[in-house]
């Protein structure tokens, strides 16, 4: 029944070409990222600022603060594993599945299949992985733009990064979404090893 809530999947357009798909690999520097989040699941609702401290390859530490002082929470994600680094908080509540995390950060993580079908109209590449419950990127030129979950036809979840200041993460099925607007983006020497702890 929740999945009846969740959008219908357009068809996939444009032309089937032999191409690649666009390389989303983390830029080679260490980038503080500070933004401003609002989470929402059904009536509830929080907001407040964070922080996400991407060091390459494959490794960020998210940090959320609720507005007002009303607590906070931390999460180290390398590669595809995802670790609460502070308990009692309802960080994990907040955060989207680890591919969705990534694409929130400009990167394509999704699980790797052998159905792969590439589509390309004009500068936008559309690349499905999978069947039955398939994972479909969209493309603008080289940037990740759209990381959908495809499953029966529908839409359950999916995370739109409208430019690289608006990102938002929604699971349509059930109503929860979180909405990430960046601040500013801090190219930094290095991070201490501590925070990764």
């Amino acid at each position: 029944m929740l999945a009846a809530c969740a959008p219908k999947a357009p068809p996939l357009t444009g032309r089937i070409v032999p191409v690649r798909i666009p390389d989303t690999r983390l830029p080679p520097l260490y980038r503080q990222v500070v933004f401003n989040w609002v989470f929402s699941d059904g009536d509830f609702r929080a907001k407040g600022d964070g922080a996400a401290r991407i060091a390459p390859p494959d490794s960020v530490r998210l940090d959320f603060f609720v507005a007002n002082g009303m607590g906070g929470g931390a999460a180290r994600l390398i590669g595809d594993s995802l670790v609460l680094l502070t308990s009692g908080s309802r960080v994990r509540d907040y955060l989207p599945p680890v591919p969705m995390i990534w694409a929130a950060l400009g990167r394509l993580a999704a699980p790797a299949a052998s159905d792969t079908s590439v589509r390309v109209d004009g500068d936008t590449v559309r690349v499905e992985i999978g069947q039955g419950r398939a994972w479909r990127a969209t493309f603008a030129g080289a940037a990740l733009q759209r990381l959908e979950v495809i499953d029966g036809g529908r839409i359950p979840e999916r995370t739109i990064r409208d430019d690289d200041r608006h990102i938002l993460y929604e699971r349509t099925s059930a109503h929860r979404s979180l909405e990430l607007t960046v601040v500013r983006v801090d190219t930094v020497p290095g991070f201490d090893a501590t925070i990764w702890r």
